[in-house]
């Protein structure tokens, strides 16, 4: 499977901005991969999330724990959906931060700009 290619006739699953706000808060052992390109990660970031640009995911593998939860975000949640369908293919426990870092921006930290 290409991550780069829409996933089809797969529920992606998601988590809210809020639900990973509550795992970062509680200090939860997981992975967050931010799969935008450099450009867009030095505009807004969360300062937790590793930026592996979509293009390049097949490619990084090795470096995620499969025994961790990789919560994946984008902009607004569509490449980072193709992300988790590409890593749940691989069979790691990926999750779509639904609305991507927009949301997070609106719903959680407004000091950050949404592009």
């Amino acid at each position: 499977m290409d991550p780069t290619q829409p996933a089809h006739d797969q529920a992606i699953p998601t988590i809210t901005v809020h639900e990973l706000k509550a795992m970062l808060d509680r200090g939860d052992d997981f992975e967050l991969i931010d799969v935008r390109e450099p450009d867009e990660h030095q505009r807004v970031c969360l300062p937790q999330a590793r930026l592996i640009p979509l293009k390049d995911l097949p490619q990084h593998l090795d470096d995620l724990d499969p025994d961790k939860t990789q919560v994946v975000i984008c902009r607004i949640g569509n490449r980072s959906a193709m992300a988790v369908a590409f890593l749940r293919e691989q069979d790691f426990n990926a999750l779509n931060l639904a609305g991507g870092i927009n949301a997070w921006a609106k719903e959680i930290d407004p000091s950050l700009p949404v592009y």
